[in-house]
């Protein structure tokens, strides 16, 4: 979500404190009855505050995590909202379903059957047999591969509903950024990934742009690797952190080690990433450019929602930035040059289409999505936030879908429309394309990770199906999500989540939301000191 790193005229001075875009921040202050009204609610220690997190020269030792540790909670096992689905990879033969494969060869077909084995796609085709596997019926299902999310701030999950007229999304972020604790950022991923993998949505990039310390990283880490989705976490900067200031390097090296080194915990799950605040401060985005590409760590980066911006994908082209681990995300104001630099280099785009919609003060992203598509810039879809689009794939491909047609009397007349298959791409193999995974996810083809969902055919809102391409960008929903695996995992059957303690997460993020709400005050203080109970 951007919108001030769309003026290219606005230069942030060193002391300004501004968020992720460059926009200026107010300074937070919380009171200390804020605090102690909303402490019955936090389950660790009270964090650094806003200007101490600024201020601890990273790569120490995580208060948070150890904190858990002492109390018996080693990897593996999570601080109360159990794994997500089976530690063990199955053995299964889905039978019968109508398979939207996205993959070229295979294409989509009426009836298919499909063997998992050990994480792995094993084969797909007609009348298969395994010995030893268990039989999944799915001739009233779909099956697709798992959903591909390329650009969600996951930190913020549980504050979808802070939101307000007349107190949108930057307002409500900017009073709540410093409200939060490391508690609160576990329970609010935890919260996100359930979410996500109810919805069928099997891979996320966590654009984490308000990590405020260690325990901060840790604790969202904790709750990737508790839940057990694919996911790249992008680590970013603190929210309000001067525009002079690069991003903690000397703990990015610490959660490199820890988590994502020769003993990580996440599985190979999860991998690492940074998101950066971009050009508007040229020289210190070159200090963090330099940084990520001497250790070959991808980058995202948010463009502009308004008509200018600071980040030309052409001027990023002739600067060496571009490729295929560079991911761009909105670039609603891009010219027909920054399309085609990001075609030569193999740059990704990430599109939100709420978000694109409602911030969109280009004018909106329909010319862009389409003049992207039909230029051949790889297009992923995402969601911004919860507080400004709903946790659902399905929607975001039929607003694609939708809005994707040539208007007469613009320079798109003349483009085709976005197609069925368009759509289902960009939320599939084009979002594997853009977090560098479509050798192993994406489509459903053989010797691939076993990351894919079965679709209820036989539901009120889809039955009677006929052509499933358009049924799934139409008029599915997260509701008519049957079964989901993840790398071989069962985390959805029979539209149950598996594995997941759901009553728990919701209790656990209503606390945070109350305790957040009660630190930042104002038009969010709660009507009941009382925290709600579910």
């Amino acid at each position: 979500m951007c919108r001030d790193c769309s003026d290219a005229s606005h230069v942030p001075s060193a002391e300004e404190q501004v968020d992720d875009c460059g926009r200026p921040v107010p300074r937070h202050l919380v009171s200390r009855r804020a605090l102690l009204a909303g402490a019955g609610a936090a389950a660790v220690p009270l964090a650094l505050g806003a200007a101490e997190a600024g201020a601890h020269g990273g790569g120490s030792k995580s208060r948070w995590r150890d904190w858990w540790e002492r109390r018996g909670h080693g990897h593996g096992h999570g601080p109360g909202h159990g794994g997500g689905g089976s530690s063990k990879r199955g053995h299964y033969l889905i039978k019968g379903a109508a398979l939207i494969s996205v993959d070229p060869t295979i294409g989509t077909v009426p009836a298919a059957d499909i063997e998992v084995k050990d994480g792995v796609i094993v084969a797909v085709g007609a009348n298969l047999r395994a010995r030893g596997a268990e039989t999944i019926d799915a001739s009233r299902m779909i099956a697709m591969p798992g959903m591909v999310e390329t650009h969600y701030h996951m930190w913020s999950a549980l504050g979808r509903n802070f939101v307000g007229d007349g107190f949108e999304y930057f307002p409500a972020k900017s009073a709540t950024v410093a409200a939060y604790e490391p508690d609160d950022f576990y329970n609010s991923v935890s919260l996100g990934l359930a979410e996500l993998a109810s919805a069928g949505i099997t891979t996320v990039n966590n654009w984490a742009h308000n990590v405020r310390g260690p325990d901060y990283a840790d604790a969202e880490l904790t709750a990737h690797r508790d839940a057990r989705l694919r996911a790249r976490y992008s680590y970013g900067h603190r929210d309000g952190q001067p525009a002079t200031q690069p991003i903690d390097f000397a703990d990015i090296e610490r959660v490199r080690q820890e988590w994502f080194g020769p003993r990580s915990p996440l599985d190979g799950l999860v991998h690492l990433g940074v998101n950066l605040r971009g050009p508007s401060n040229p020289a210190n985005f070159a200090i963090e450019m330099a940084w990520a590409r001497e250790r070959r760590i991808p980058v995202s980066v948010h463009s502009g929602q308004g008509p200018t911006t600071a980040v030309r994908a052409a001027e990023l082209e002739r600067q060496g930035y571009l490729g295929p681990d560079f991911l761009l995300c909105h670039n609603l104001p891009a010219t027909p040059e920054d399309r085609a630099a990001m075609i030569r280099s193999g740059t990704p785009l990430s599109i939100s289409p709420h978000s694109e919609m409602r911030l969109g003060t280009a004018g909106g992203f329909h010319d862009q999505l389409l003049k992207s598509v039909n230029d051949g810039v790889l297009t992923s879809l995402s969601f911004d936030a919860s507080s400004i689009a709903p946790i659902d794939m399905f929607q975001s491909m039929g607003i694609a879908w939708n809005i994707g047609i040539p208007w007469i009397g613009t320079d798109t007349e003349r483009l085709p429309p976005i197609l069925f298959r368009h759509a289902l791409a960009m939320a599939t193999i084009n979002g594997a394309k853009a977090l560098g995974l479509d050798r192993q996810i994406g489509s459903i083809t053989p010797g691939k990770r076993a990351d894919l969902i079965l679709i209820r055919q036989d539901d009120l809102n889809i039955a009677p199906a006929a052509d499933v391409e358009s049924a799934v960008v139409r008029v599915a929903t997260p509701a008519n999500v049957d079964t989901v695996l993840v790398d071989g995992r069962i985390l959805k059957r029979d539209k149950q989540l598996v594995g997941f303690d759901v009553p728990q997460l919701v209790r656990d993020a209503a606390a945070s939301a109350h305790a957040v709400r009660t630190r930042a005050g104002g038009r969010l203080t709660p009507a009941s000191t009382r925290v709600p109970q579910f």
